[in-house]
């Protein structure tokens, strides 16, 4: 172990206590959309403690309506800031954007959780509540991880660029905020849920909705009728075929180990109005994954294909087609080479903290990393503390050794992208 490793890990061993308080304070602010703020400001407060250089400011949507990446169906974001903290270096280094998400999901049904979904509670090693996992806890590694950096007192040469900011789950309107606002970066990493595995390619995603059209009758006389929700089968079974046919084509070897590479949800239904009634329309909401390497573009027409061929199977689709309408949030997919020097500086600095080698993979689900890399041609690699299948599920929690490794890891890794030259 290097002289600089050890001073890192005894740090870290001091701060764990008040890293765990942080955590807690962050989890125990509810920040669903529209709410952010107490959790934020609890964020604000850390980098102001640690001396950064603060912007914080409010999303305002004419800013941001005409562009290509701009999907959200919400345009009051008073209240509700962004904040990018920075530290600067000083100067012929490389810059790092860090990257998180202060929103989170609802709780879901409350009777479901073991302990109240924001409590913070920490029970075995493991602190339980609503955004513990994804993605507070790996906000928490990033804060470590800079004041750690911070007390070395050994300054930087390239600037670290911390945001905390809104909207991710939504589709990344804070991060498009904080891009047109003129941060950019040599590189970035955003600690999602990972289980301490990297990914250098993420997939994107978008969210569809359809009208699938019946015909109104009588229950007693259903038969003078077409049910809507019948119908709607008929789209899901295409939408299934197709799902498959699109993995079937998908090669990638760090794709090797996720079942469903590019998922075609269906996460709503809406029919009916009536036990007795035949109902007419039946509304289905659902997202569809897109590769690395593919376009938006490319993946809507895909869809719209497969629905356009439905009157192929079954005459009504022929004069009642399927309507689509592309709605809310969408995730930019990235595409980075394992073998960029991002990757090869975290890769070592994952090995010397863990003494194995990473597991390398693709991302299952979309972060604000594509709108970075499609927008602002910034490489960015995924890494961070907590399990994926815990991220919106009940009883959500993040072990804390992991907290601490990932802030680890982070720390070696900083110091060297930063104080290196492309």
């Amino acid at each position: 172990m290097s002289d600089l490793h050890r001073l890192i890990k005894n740090k870290l061993d001091e701060k764990k206590k008040s890293t765990v308080e942080l955590l807690q304070k962050m989890v125990q602010e509810e920040s669903t959309r529209g709410s952010e703020y107490r959790a934020q400001a609890v964020v604000i407060e850390k980098c102001r403690e640690l001396g950064m250089d603060l912007d914080i400011w409010e999303v305002q949507d004419h800013e941001l309506k005409e562009h290509l990446f701009y999907r959200c169906d919400r345009t009051d974001f008073k209240g509700n800031p962004n904040l990018t903290a920075i530290l600067k270096g000083t100067g012929g280094g490389r810059s790092l954007i860090l990257n998180g998400h202060i929103d989170v999901v609802p709780e879901g049904d409350r009777t479901d959780w073991k302990v109240d979904p924001y409590s913070g509670t920490v029970i075995d090693g493991k602190l339980y509540g609503r955004g513990s996992t994804d993605m507070k806890g790996g906000t928490a590694s990033l804060l470590l991880a800079i004041e750690i950096i911070q007390e070395l007192e050994s300054p930087l040469k390239g600037d670290i660029i911390f945001q905390s900011v809104i909207e991710e789950e939504s589709g990344g309107t804070g991060t498009l905020s904080a891009l047109l606002r003129g941060y950019t970066a040599d590189g970035a990493v955003i600690p999602e849920p990972t289980n301490m595995k990297i990914f250098p390619k993420q997939q994107g995603s978008m969210w569809f909705r359809l009208a699938v059209k019946g015909k109104a009758a009588h229950g007693g006389t259903r038969y003078e009728g077409v049910n809507a929700i019948e119908k709607g089968f008929s789209v899901m079974t295409a939408l299934k075929n197709l799902e498959r046919e699109r993995n079937g084509r998908v090669h990638d070897p760090l794709y090797e180990k996720v079942p469903i590479p590019l998922p075609i949800n269906i996460g709503k239904i809406e029919s009916g109005k009536w036990p007795s009634s035949v109902p007419d329309l039946a509304v289905i909401e659902g997202r569809v994954g897109v590769g690395p390497w593919e376009t938006m573009d490319d993946v809507e027409r895909e869809i719209e294909e497969c629905l356009s061929a439905l009157g192929e199977v079954d005459p009504w689709f022929m004069d009642h087609p399927v309507e689509i309408e592309w709605f809310g949030g969408r995730w930019q997919p990235s595409d980075l080479s394992p073998e960029h020097p991002i990757m090869i500086s975290l890769k070592a600095k994952f090995k010397e903290v863990m003494s194995t080698e990473p597991v390398i993979e693709a991302s299952p689900w979309g972060t604000d990393g594509g709108i970075l890399y499609q927008g602002g041609g910034i490489p960015v690699v995924v890494f961070g503390p907590g399990k994926t299948e815990l991220a919106h599920d009940a009883n959500e929690y993040i072990e804390l050794e992991k907290v601490f490794q990932a802030a680890e890891v982070l720390s070696l890794f900083i110091i060297d992208w930063c104080n290196g030259k492309d």
